[in-house]
């Protein structure tokens, strides 16, 4: 059965990966006062942080317009039987719905949309297994029955350099951004119920890249083998010496290190100097 595998520009996957395995993405859109960008194709991650550090303007996103992901769906449906779509968290934002809404107006009985309650390396986990159990000669129902049951095998711990991003941008309490402001915190942050909440408050970064190592070793002592990815957010030596620490620190049930990073739309919500490790444990390599 021929699969289309879609997803959002948040998923941030590598490109000459989305290309080798026909992946196709539909971007979101970065805005500075008037000038709005499709994320990763009318402005690259570089540029973005530059502009963030040459103005004070809050830049703001906007999620893709109906009628490009219907344009999408239906040339999609004009090559392939079915299609696969994964988003970002719909708690974050409304491109859930859109792709939805899209897939209603086009052909939802071939069209998938799931929700993969996250976005980034999180959300990339979802459109790799995608890619898999396509080329397995799975159909469609099999991949989303697939993916309601890696939720519980993934985890995602990141740090914010600055929460005022988080806030501003709606995606933080301004209560949890003031204590984190005021107390120089740096919380450990995950998503739960879709949204971004801290997962625990720590004092300094170093501290707290310290407990996410905590937290990969409790998977450790059980025995689980898993896959790791860091990103960073305009940070790439951090991220790269997290890499290192990891295969130098977790020399047995780490199966790859790979790196990613916050691009422009959710680095605009963590700011510049963000991290996160993620690690997917797959039910076949565990069992």
């Amino acid at each position: 059965m021929k699969i289309a595998v879609v997803t959002d520009s948040t998923s941030y996957i590598d490109r000459l990966y989305q290309e080798q395995n026909g992946i196709v993405t539909i971007p979101l859109n970065i805005i500075f006062e008037q000038d709005s960008y499709a994320e990763l194709e009318e402005i690259t991650t570089e540029e973005f942080y530059e502009k963030m550090r040459q103005t004070e303007i809050f830049p703001k996103t906007s999620q893709p317009a109906i009628g490009e992901v219907v344009k999408v769906f239906e040339r999609l449906l004009q090559e392939y039987e079915e299609i696969v779509c994964v988003t970002l968290s719909s708690g974050i934002s409304g491109s859930y719905q859109t792709f939805c809404t899209a897939a209603q107006m086009v052909d939802e009985e071939r069209i998938s949309v799931f929700d993969s309650e996250a976005s980034c390396a999180k959300q990339a986990w979802y459109v790799y297994e995608a890619v898999r159990l396509r080329s397995e000669g799975k159909n469609s129902n099999e991949i989303i029955d697939y993916f309601e049951k890696m939720n519980d095998c993934i985890r995602a711990y990141f740090i914010a350099d600055d929460l005022n991003h988080l806030q501003r941008g709606g995606r933080l309490s301004g209560v949890a951004a003031l204590i984190g402001g005021l107390l120089q915190v740096k919380p450990i942050l995950h998503f739960e119920n879709k949204l971004i909440v801290p997962f625990e408050k720590i004092r300094t970064r170093k501290k707290a890249i310290k407990r996410i190592y905590e937290l990969m070793q409790q998977d450790v002592d059980e025995g689980k083998n898993f896959h790791v990815c860091v990103v960073n957010g305009d940070c790439p030596t951090d991220g790269k010496e997290i890499v290192e620490e990891i295969k130098k620190q977790f020399t047995t049930h780490v199966l790859s290190v790979s790196e990613s990073f916050f691009g422009p739309v959710i680095g605009s919500h963590l700011g510049p100097g963000a991290l996160a490790i993620t690690w997917y444990m797959r039910p076949e390599e565990n069992e």
